[in-house]
């Protein structure tokens, strides 16, 4: 379908506000995206009208709210191509379920003297619970270096694999660079070596179409709040088979199929077990309404829109005196630089008196900035509710910064 980038920001309130006497424009969605009104309303009407508690509840509103939250789950699993909708685990964001799984899976199977694979390009969600992880089991970690293009060497791969060998953990689309990993080749030569592999999913799944079952990734993950919907709830894809392996990793209420005493208690079937405690049903509403409405506008037409701007804001900032722009050519959602040698919080600083919202710092990504031999990085993240008229106050915000600075 065709793309109405006005009709798209009027479902935006928030982007209609001013900062410090200026329009704002947000390029900071890759942190958390804005919501539109379509998961607003949902998460309200369902607070004002279908709250109650979830699970066992022989009333109407439990036994709706259950359900409502099922077909959620439903539609998580054909948002991803999941097989079933068994292989859809709630979570509350990216970091706990690859928490879930490194405690579940990689406690219950990893031995000392086995190792693990991530790259340098990772968010530390998918580094420190591999650390974690690895000091308790004895298991070492590898890493699979970042190119100077800011792609990964991924010839490399082949030389970190041995017979011990247990697990890839890859970000798909890097949250500093936007390099986008070719997971599919990468899973590939992990799985023939017998490996189990997880993609973190959080920066990819907003721009582009994800098929886990082309993937053929073992594990695949992603937060509501970087895909406009709420905060506070994700998904865990967790292939059947690979599930029935894992142990519980909370214990509570919901989890169990027996309780008893002083020890016997039996567990829920997958994926439930994984699921311990009062959910966040409100926030499984407003991720449901979130897939539904970006499916309704369309991944192929969010990517095409997205692609022209990325285009044209990197054409935009090129033109900016002494910048410094850092990844690939071709890259999604995120444009990372600096401004000369001037240190990134006192341009964002800058930039904000403007009215213009980036993000600076390490971005949870301190390895990869030691590779760049910097302390931190502006960013500058792009959504389908961005315009070029918001690349071009960027630019132009950019280089009135480098004048008055010098």
């Amino acid at each position: 379908m065709s793309f109405d980038s006005e009709r798209v920001r009027a479902e935006f309130p928030i982007l209609s506000r001013e900062v410090n006497g200026h329009p704002l424009a947000y390029l900071d969605s890759a942190a958390s995206a804005q919501r539109p009104l379509a998961v607003i309303n949902a998460e309200s009407h369902f607070y004002q009208h279908g709250y109650a508690a979830v699970h066992r509840g022989i009333h109407s509103l439990s036994a709706q709210a259950t359900s409502d939250m099922e077909a959620v789950r439903a539609q998580a699993a054909a948002f991803l191509n999941a097989a079933s909708h068994e292989e859809i685990i709630f979570v509350k964001g990216t970091t706990e379920g690859i928490n879930l799984v490194a405690n579940s899976w990689g406690g219950s199977q990893l031995q000392p003297g086995d190792n693990l694979i991530i790259t340098e390009m990772e968010h530390h969600a998918n580094i420190v619970p591999w650390q974690m992880v690895a000091q308790r089991t004895g298991a070492e970690i590898r890493v699979l270096p970042l190119s100077d293009s800011g792609e990964l060497a991924t010839e490399q791969l082949a030389s970190l694999i041995d017979s011990r060998t247990r697990l890839l953990a890859v970000t798909h689309v890097s949250n500093v660079l936007g390099t986008v990993n070719p997971v599919k080749a990468l899973v590939a030569q992990a799985k023939a070596a017998g490996l189990v592999t997880l993609i973190d999913g959080a920066q990819a799944v907003m721009h582009h179409a994800v098929d886990v079952q082309d993937i053929d990734c073992d594990f695949y993950v992603f937060s509501g709040h970087k895909i406009y919907g709420p905060t506070g709830i994700g998904v865990l894809y967790a292939r059947k088979a690979l599930q029935e392996q894992m142990p519980p990793w909370e214990g509570g209420g919901a989890m169990i199929d027996q309780v008893m005493l002083p020890v016997g208690t039996t567990w829920n079937s997958a994926p439930w077990r994984f699921e311990a405690g009062t959910p966040n049903t409100g926030g499984i509403i407003g991720l449901g309404a979130a897939l539904n409405w970006v499916s309704e506008l369309g991944l192929d037409a969010i990517h095409a829109r997205e692609s022209a701007l990325m285009r044209y804001a990197l054409d935009k900032l090129a033109s900016v005196p002494d910048i410094v722009l850092y990844g690939p050519a071709q890259r999604s959602g995120v444009i990372a630089f600096n401004l000369g040698k001037h240190h990134a919080f006192d341009v964002g600083s800058f930039l904000d008196q403007y009215g213009i919202a980036i993000r600076t710092g390490h971005h949870c990504a301190m390895p990869l900035m030691r590779h760049y031999a910097v302390p931190a990085m502006c960013r500058a993240s792009f959504a389908l509710y961005n315009t070029e008229y918001e690349a071009d106050r960027l630019a132009a915000g950019l280089t009135r910064i480098h004048r008055l600075l010098g």
